[in-house]
């Protein structure tokens, strides 16, 4: 009897040795887990850190480049020589008394670029000695472009850049781009140079740039834009005869001022009216301006 009673009490002892073992273990395994999670915690947060420190150091790596100007809409860029290489010089054709460029390219947008570059060339003592229109676009229907100007001295050439760069948000007002294709409008009262070298533009007189695609788009604004007011066609270009074979019509008109705002803006209506009809909806890049 003795014995019985010694044997459960013995068992009672076991399990209260065998509970406070287990309560042991699973505090244990309850600290290790805790700690691990300190751990993933500290480690985040030291990634983090780290990241935003190489960001920061990232940024302060990049070199301070003096040709640069600036950069705008259309993934534009300004950029400034201060003394054209000899050779360069000589290979562009570019008047003797020039050594500084002014320079502004753009992967999308032509219109706008020259429109903007015309305002920087009567606010400053820079000539416009090219302008180019690339395939572009981004894939596109239309160009990207290069306009260089040249002075004497490079701070004409960098007001020149810093003009265009500030005016291109403004010419890009009237541009309404979709899925299917584009409608570009654009208008001055007063051409200057880089109008005149683009397009043959009369010096001092309204003229007007309307742009439709695809090309089938951009000939009914044409057509419209002629029909609607007493204007003068200066240029016609198509998809393979004046432009970089880019989907396009362009047009370019000229005469009394009021004639060629009217007509550009029949043009914009029809052509934005086009796009609507193939369930489309053209809008404009930043703010319309004529």
């Amino acid at each position: 009897m003795d014995q019985e009673i010694l044997n459960k009490v013995l068992e009672e002892v076991r399990k209260k040795i065998s509970i406070g073992n287990s309560n042991n273990e699973i505090n244990n395994i309850a600290t290790e887990m805790q700690m691990a999670e300190n751990f993933k915690s500290d480690s985040k947060e030291e990634v983090i850190e780290k990241e935003e420190k190489r960001g920061v150091h990232m940024i302060n790596d990049i070199p301070t480049i003096t040709e640069y100007v600036g950069c705008a809409i259309g993934d534009t860029v300004g950029l400034v020589i201060a003394n054209i290489d000899g050779y360069l010089h000589e290979k562009m054709k570019l008047d003797p008394k020039y050594r500084s460029l002014g320079i502004v390219s753009a992967r999308t947008g032509a219109g706008p670029h020259i429109m903007a570059a015309d305002e920087a060339v009567k606010a400053t003592n820079t000539e416009i000695v090219a302008i180019e229109l690339a395939r572009d676009t981004k894939g596109g229907a239309g160009h990207g472009s290069l306009i260089i100007f040249a002075s004497e001295d490079v701070s004409d050439a960098r007001r020149a850049v810093e003009v265009t760069l500030k005016d291109v948000e403004r010419t890009f007002g009237d541009v309404y781009g979709c899925d299917a294709g584009h409608v570009e409008l654009h208008y001055t009262a007063r051409a200057s140079l880089a109008l005149e070298k683009a397009f043959g533009a009369p010096l001092g007189k309204s003229f007007g740039i309307i742009v439709g695609a695809p090309a089938a788009v951009g000939l009914v604004m044409a057509d419209t834009a002629m029909k609607t007011a007493n204007v003068e066609l200066v240029t016609y270009a198509s998809p393979n005869d004046g432009t970089a074979h880019s989907n396009e019509i362009i047009i370019t008109i000229t005469g009394d001022s009021g004639a060629v705002r009217q007509s550009v803006i029949a043009a914009r209506e029809v052509g934005i009216g086009i796009l609507k009809s193939m369930g489309q909806n053209p809008v404009s890049t930043t703010k319309p301006y004529i």
